[in-house]
């Protein structure tokens, strides 16, 4: 269900007021963007998909179903723009630096940031070898904390299809960095609380 507030800003926004459209921008420009950007790896095409994105759903305010959330549906139609764009282009290459490069940490000692520079090249890497599909459920799971019905409900997925791309993703990831399952197991079984 979407908040009263935001329900006003989106009928104010159909109803032609750019001002309202302008505060939903504000909103969701950063999700938005950063769904972009790990999917097309470049910052460019992040902000040219961005834009594109806000512009198709100004356009189609009127299509919008207010009892779907609104950032699922801003996603879904960003979500579709990148697709077109990489089969335009051919590329499977997905950024992840900006997984690295968020507001709420602390700036780094050198030698971490280092550290996180070679894990975020060996992370982008391994999801470079998921299909475009594969890498938006990984993201949207465990960037953006979604449930498996909202992954279902922004890709236009079944719940169970979720679950499956998730399962198969993960033991592609295990592989590409050699991890095994059992080990994994094991040693996170070993760790104790601090």
């Amino acid at each position: 269900m979407v908040p009263d507030d935001e329900r006003a800003l989106i009928t104010a926004a159909a109803g032609g007021d750019d001002d309202a459209f302008a505060e939903i921008v504000e909103r969701y420009q950063k999700p938005l963007y950063n769904l972009c950007y790990r999917l097309l790896g470049s910052h460019g095409d992040a902000e040219d998909a961005s834009q594109e994105t806000f512009m198709k759903a100004y356009r189609a305010l009127s299509k919008y179903d207010p009892e779907r959330p609104f950032i699922s549906w801003l996603l879904a139609i960003a979500y579709h723009r990148c697709i077109d764009q990489l089969r335009r282009r051919r590329l499977t290459w997905v950024g992840l630096e900006a997984l690295f490069d968020r507001p709420d940490r602390r700036a780094p000692s050198p030698e971490v940031a280092a550290e996180a520079g070679d894990y975020a090249e060996d992370v982008q890497e391994a999801l470079s070898t998921l299909s475009v599909k594969d890498r938006a459920v990984v993201v949207l799971r465990y960037w953006y904390d979604y449930s498996y019905d909202e992954i279902a409900e922004t890709l236009s997925l079944t719940n169970s299809a979720v679950k499956s791309r998730l399962h198969r993703a993960r033991r592609e990831l295990m592989g590409v960095w050699k991890i095994d399952p059992v080990t994994l197991t094991e040693s996170q079984n070993e760790v104790s609380p601090a």
